[in-house]
């Protein structure tokens, strides 16, 4: 292989990388705004600069193809010194708005000040003003005077979201960016050039001003917004989810999620939850203890046949919740059939990330054995006639119809586990409390059958103790009279859990301490899932059902908002 000198050390490199690249893969940091490694080479901002012997100038990093035997200099006087004149150039006419910018904290601008800049300015002549708080479409604002004409989002609009909306008008230090006239930015990927903007330049309506990003926790999670399973960070403060943004793993979703995954997955988080169990007495639920709901559920199953009851399984909860439902189903009850009923949006799909199927577990219910039901006509024509008198289910989403709340009001036993209210948990006997997808742990397989591994984000009274460094430094030493720790810590449990109490209730001896107890009983139990742990889960991004004795691995990881040095890692 050729081999390239930088900073005095020798390294091998694949022929058509560029310097940048090559120094990455390294762990090389060269500065940068404008390159992003899904992006085409755009050379605009001039900080990448190294020296290179042989050339009479200082070279970009970006653009310079790596040659065999050349020799680059990343820390000479000439790169440091070209370095700084660029942060100077670029600090020229950029407003001092970093109180008030919600890019404060993670920007990339202000680390390279810190790291590259003069520590002084000899511009005395007044700074250009630009136009602030232009709406780019419905989710995203552009504020002119922070831009730095990188054109990553010019870039990321037509080469991925393919939707060529945002260009550069004007000249020199009047150039700006518009959207061509009467068209909006308006792709369901457009909050990505969010995250890749490398200043404040490009906000979001829906997060901005809530918090600053020191005070606030990023924790790794997966978007149940459907069967793609996007690996996502997901910001919180005070208990509550505020933003979730895109997690690199290039076994997925790359760099990238779309707009309804972060805006419309994490609302019913904070919103409008059941904090305790309820049971029903009369015509009223009323919340009561979780000894008392275990208590009238078990005594509603008794009163009826195994023959008599159905469970519904979900294709929303976790491969756990799952296993343990059918467990308690079959050897608690006496029940060996279970289904689950699907969540198909044939319209939200597309050719990009998105697919038609909004549960993010699909592939992980049907893997464990589930049957998918098309509809639940056969489980309405057994209430009509009398043949099945109770319902279990897992799935509080299932969609509903006049005949089916028709049909549930003849049931002598409905038992739902859910976190918010419903339709269906409306006609409940029991509702037991359950953990959102950002309160548990667990894992999915999406669409390509990559089972993956997700921890929670959120505290409840179940998981507080579990929770340690994950909180926000607000949240973790805020005192009880502080305004910013009053988030609520709900009553609320991981499904299993509740089934296992049922399950010991119902005679048998469940032992499981915590969630990965069930995992490992799941994987030595079931072929598709053998071999794999949860930490060989989190090693490789994910595995692939049935590959757990030979995963692949993650491969180079690109995080765009990572504190200084900006490093790429390899995981084996």
């Amino acid at each position: 292989m050729p081999t390239i000198t930088i900073d005095g050390n020798q390294y091998e490199f694949e022929q058509g990388k560029s310097i940048i690249e090559v120094c990455r893969e390294n762990d090389i940091d060269v500065p940068h705004f404008c390159w992003h490694p899904a992006l085409t080479v755009a050379g605009n901002c001039r900080i990448c600069f190294v020296e290179v012997e042989g050339m009479p100038k200082l070279q970009i990093a970006c653009a310079v193809p790596a040659a065999d035997e050349q020799v680059v200099h990343t820390q000479s006087e000439r790169a440091v010194k070209g370095r700084e004149a660029i942060m100077e150039f670029l600090l020229i006419n950029h407003p001092l708005d970093c109180p008030i910018c919600d890019e404060a904290g993670q920007c990339k601008l202000q680390d390279y000040a810190f790291l590259h800049g003069r520590r002084e300015s000899r511009f005395d002549e007044m700074k250009n003003r630009k136009e602030k708080r232009i709406p780019f479409g419905p989710q995203v604002l552009f504020d002119g005077e922070r831009c730095i004409s990188c054109s990553r989002c010019i870039r990321f609009a037509e080469e991925i979201a393919q939707q060529s909306a945002l260009t550069f008008v004007q000249r020199s230090d009047h150039v700006t960016i518009e959207t061509f006239p009467g068209t909006e930015f308006n792709s369901p990927y457009s909050m990505n050039v969010i995250d890749i903007c490398p200043v404040g330049a490009l906000t979001s309506q829906d997060f901005r001003f809530k918090a600053r990003v020191w005070d606030m926790s990023f924790n790794d999670s997966i978007c149940p917004g459907c069967a793609r399973g996007c690996n996502v960070h997901v910001g919180a403060q005070d208990n509550e989810i505020l933003r979730l943004e895109p997690r690199t793993n290039m076994k997925v979703n790359q760099y990238w999620m779309c707009d309804p995954g972060r805006l419309e997955t994490y609302p019913h988080v904070n919103e409008n939850r059941f904090t305790c169990p309820v049971i029903k007495r009369g015509d009223r639920q009323i919340p009561v203890s979780w000894d008392e709901a275990y208590s009238e559920a078990v005594a509603l199953l008794r009163r009826l046949k195994s023959s008599e009851i159905a469970f519904i399984g979900s294709s929303r909860s976790t491969c756990e919740d799952n296993y343990a439902f059918i467990k308690f189903a079959r050897e608690g009850v006496g029940v060996d059939h279970i289904g689950f009923v699907p969540h198909n949006d044939h319209e939200f799909g597309d050719n990009k990330l998105r697919v038609a199927d909004r549960s993010p577990n699909k592939a992980g219910v049907k893997a464990l054995g589930m049957e998918e039901y098309g509809d639940l006509d056969r489980i309405l024509e057994s209430i009509e006639q009398g043949r099945i008198k109770g319902l279990c289910i897992l799935d509080p989403d299932i969609p509903t119809s006049d005949r089916f709340e028709e049909a549930l009001d003849k049931l002598e036993a409905l038992i739902v586990y859910a976190s918010n209210p419903t339709s269906l948990t409306s006609q409940a006997d029991v509702v037991f409390a359950a953990s959102t997808w950002a309160e548990t742990e667990g894992t999915w397989v999406n669409v390509d059958g990559l089972v993956q591994h997700f921890e929670p984000t959120i505290a409840t009274k179940e998981n507080e103790h579990r929770m340690g460094m994950k909180l926000s430094r607000l949240d973790k030493f805020g005192a009880d009279n502080d305004r910013w720790t009053q988030g609520e810590k709900r009553d609320c449990k991981p499904a299993w859990q509740a089934l296992q109490v049922l399950a010991r209730l119902m005679g048998t001896t469940w032992q499981y301490k915590w969630t990965e107890d069930l995992f490992d009983e799941l994987a030595s139990k079931n072929i598709e899932f053998s071999e794999m742990t949860y930490e060989k889960l989190d090693q490789y991004r994910g595995i692939v059902l049935g590959k757990g004795s030979s995963p692949e691995p993650h491969g180079l990881e690109y995080r765009p908002h990572e504190f200084r040095p900006q490093i790429m890692t390899e995981i084996n």
